[in-house]
């Protein structure tokens, strides 16, 4: 088998016992799956759930609390007896872990961004694996990334994944809820995840310990599809359980093709991280250039610029009122005030460039309104 890179999403759900507590037996499962892929020569990231499971009753908590504090307080303890049990379920297969700790903010600066993408590539190419999960102990809801499927999916896309797995307490995607519909009928494989499908299967699982259920495993998976990267979204048991997956005989759903590309680092962040600091508004021309041709914005097509923004910052494309794509610009506002609707030639001469890019297509995304 060639040499894969793969992410691994194991929820609260498949971590815990009935009381919520953090399952020992179940962690040791799922590194022995985990250790069999590494042996395979693949590298393995794990994006893992459990730290509140992990650390609520050493807080003197009878079950998982219910409050932010109380939930903040059991995952800083809990985040260092999860990675000590993964240790210790690593070691004896001499694999190395590590642990990374992320909020929102990490993807948000372009430069925290890129150090997130060199550690885990250096870990990884040490034959390490890492262990990912949200800082729970600091974050807070404005920023966050929602769950851990989100996480996974967006971590699958930054390394270039080949493949994300998310298990899950139920076997796939269903048209319907399988625990009360006899007549639900499973998705082997999908193409594509659409909006109407998640609105459709939006409670399907029965998970009562993560914070993530069916419809948040869908809007990974689209997110990860639009990164370039296929998914899996079922059960697993058994240390082959990871291998048999991706030899497709796993008990699920498989998402996406054999077309799909990764994304470069620098249009992830644009796309899913950036934040907007202003807007730019095109003729047809320009429209028509950036969408059909994959063309740079150049001065000449820019009808007006709204907001105050600098050079490097992220900018809305709009063509009658609708957003078609986002940029980091290479002109701050002022300066595209006094240079737009010009010519390339006049433009690099009243600011005295060498290049007339407004908006480089190497720094250029189209949304979906612009698709």
């Amino acid at each position: 088998m060639a040499k894969k890179r793969v992410v691994v999403k194991i929820g609260s759900s498949s971590l815990t016992e009935k009381d919520g507590s953090l399952s020992l037996t179940k962690l040791k499962e799922h590194a022995d799956a985990i250790a069999v892929l590494v042996n395979e020569g693949m590298e393995v990231i794990l994006i893992s759930s459990g730290a509140v499971s992990a650390g609520f009753r050493d807080l003197g908590y009878s079950s998982k609390p219910v409050t932010v504090s109380g939930k903040q307080a059991a995952a800083a303890v809990g985040q260092g007896l999860l990675i000590e049990a993964y240790n210790d379920a690593f070691n004896s297969y001499g694999i190395v872990c590590a642990q990374l700790l992320l909020t929102r903010d990490a993807f948000v600066n372009q430069e925290q961004f890129s150090n997130v993408y060199q550690t885990i590539n250096e870990l990884l190419k040490r034959s390490v694996v890492p262990i990912i999960n949200e800082n729970d102990s600091v974050a807070i809801d404005e920023l966050t990334f929602g769950d851990n499927d989100m996480l996974s999916a967006l971590v699958s896309g930054l390394v270039n994944a080949d493949y994300l797995i998310m298990l899950t307490d139920i076997n796939g995607i269903y048209d319907a809820n399988p625990n009360k519909d006899l007549t639900a009928k499973k998705y082997d494989y999908l193409d594509f995840i659409s909006d109407d499908l998640i609105k459709q299967t939006s409670e399907l699982s029965s998970s009562k310990v993560g914070t993530g259920g069916m419809k948040s495993k869908l809007l990974a998976a689209q997110t990860a599809l639009s990164l370039g990267v296929n998914s899996f979204v079922g059960l697993g048991a058994g240390k082959e359980k990871f291998l048999e997956i991706l030899t497709e005989k796993g008990d699920g759903t498989y998402i996406g093709n054999h077309q799909t590309h990764h994304i470069r680092k620098q249009k992830q962040w644009i796309a899913f991280h950036s934040q907007v600091c202003g807007q730019i508004e095109v003729d047809y021309g320009a429209q028509k250039a950036i969408i059909s041709k994959g063309k740079s914005l150049l001065p000449a097509g820019i009808k007006e610029v709204n907001k105050s923004f600098e050079c490097d910052d992220v900018v809305e494309i709009i063509y009658q009122e609708n957003v078609i794509a986002k940029g980091q610009v290479n002109y701050s506002s002022t300066e595209l005030e006094q240079v737009k609707g010009m010519s390339s030639e006049d433009a690099m001469r009243v600011t005295n460039r060498k290049r007339p890019e407004v908006i480089h297509r190497n720094k250029l995304v189209l949304t979906l309104q612009g698709v």
